[in-house]
């Protein structure tokens, strides 16, 4: 579940040295550049075949932002996620558990996975959240192997990131709210995770059909990867709370980024949600994130910011206080 942006650059903000690494200091996004396609809600960012290969979208530059903040003001996104909500008889997760167990699995599929038959912004995606992977495995390991290491990964799709950490040896439970989703993260594993020469085959992951609020247990790691852009901040608050109760040592989040840029590009990517429906987007600002954790007894300890051309993320690792 990933997040579409405007951005061109491709790397984490650097440290002095410019290694792929996160700084333990705290860093400023970059300006964004000068113009830039709106970004699409969750669903549509995933979706682009019909909203960007098919239709022209404005092109946004800061001479336009007062323009399109006046069309955004004129639109009512919200009244379509009403429709999407009642279409399924529920909220915000109704519509999510639904739109990745049909539609949008085999669309995330794709991304998440090496098939050629995809376009240009849905490889621009997955390069995007393979970025995020890496650079949270590369946190992971800097504290040391990670044999027998516990982790929980919390919405995990297709198994993206609970495949490479049972690799390096890690004891996993995954999760996802979508059922299509953990049967391919369990096929992908059982062929995967096999045994190499005289090592041999790593513990298979234990993957099961829950959402977040669900999630139970105590583990030395909890990583929680594009998961909280289906909630608002006020649901996100208590969210980052229960997930930092399961873990011992470290919380690991990503999460879209929100400002004043961001927010009205994503706004004005509403306007084009192609020919599917798109679930609810919210970006959540560091502070808030960096408040929900502190609150919940936790502290960021490193921080840093992904960004390809159409997905951005903010990567955060947390300890207790």
């Amino acid at each position: 579940m990933a997040f579409s942006s405007s951005l061109w650059s491709s790397l984490f903000i650097p440290n002095q040295n410019r290694t792929n690494t996160f700084s333990k200091f705290s860093h400023k996004p970059s300006k964004p550049p000068l113009f830039a396609l709106p970004p699409l809600s969750t669903a549509t960012a995933a979706d682009v075949s019909g909203a960007i290969d098919g239709t022209t979208l404005a092109v946004v530059s800061g001479g336009l932002a007062a323009a399109a903040a006046v069309v955004v003001s004129l639109t009512d996104p919200e009244r379509r996620r009403q429709m999407q909500a009642e279409e399924v008889g529920g909220g915000d997760k109704e519509v999510v558990r639904e739109y990745f167990n049909k539609s949008g699995f085999e669309r995330w599929k794709k991304i998440y996975g090496e098939t050629e038959d995809v376009n240009r912004v849905q490889r621009d995606i997955r390069l995007g959240h393979s970025k995020t992977v890496e650079n949270t495995l590369l946190m992971l390991k800097d504290e040391g192997s990670l044999q027998g290491v516990t982790v929980c990964d919390a919405g995990c799709g297709t198994g993206s990131l609970s495949i490479p950490l049972a690799k390096e040896g890690a004891i996993v439970s995954a999760s996802d709210i979508s059922a299509a989703m953990v049967a391919e993260a369990q096929k992908q594993a059982k062929e995967q995770l096999v045994a190499s020469g005289d090592r041999p085959a790593p513990v298979i992951p234990k993957f099961v059909v829950k959402d977040l609020e669900s999630l139970d247990g105590k583990y030395d790691t909890v990583i929680c990867l594009d998961v909280l852009i289906h909630y608002p901040q006020s649901k996100a608050d208590g969210m980052i709370a229960h997930l930092a109760s399961l873990a011992n040592n470290r919380l690991i989040l990503s999460f879209a980024p929100k400002t004043f840029y961001y927010d009205l590009l994503k706004r004005v990517g509403e306007l084009f949600p192609g020919p599917s429906k798109a679930t609810r987007a919210y970006l959540h600002s560091e502070a808030d994130v960096e408040r929900a954790l502190r609150n919940a007894g936790w502290k960021i300890r490193k921080r840093g910011l992904i960004t390809t051309q159409f997905y951005f993320a903010n990567l955060i690792e947390a300890v207790p206080m």
